[in-house]
């Protein structure tokens, strides 16, 4: 099951090593690509994700990459 597309580019993000993210899965968050609750009552969770190292990454907002969390490119078919 894949969330509504939240938009079609990827959502840039300098990730700090050892910190966690919840990663929107449902499209409907006002604070993308993270999650803010706007699943709730749906079957949708946010994914929990780990930064290894303090890096920048690219996290998908169209919400249906095959790489999840992060960008695979699949925005540019949609």
């Amino acid at each position: 099951m894949k969330g509504q597309i939240a938009q079609k580019t990827p959502v840039p993000v300098e990730v700090e090593a050892g910190k966690s993210y919840f990663w929107c899965t449902c499209g409907k968050s006002a604070k993308q690509p993270f999650c803010d609750g706007s699943h709730q009552g749906s079957a949708f969770q946010p994914m929990k994700w780990t930064a290894v190292e303090t890096c920048l990454k690219f996290f998908c907002a169209c919400k249906q990459t095959a790489g999840q969390p992060f960008c695979d490119g699949t925005h540019n078919s949609l």
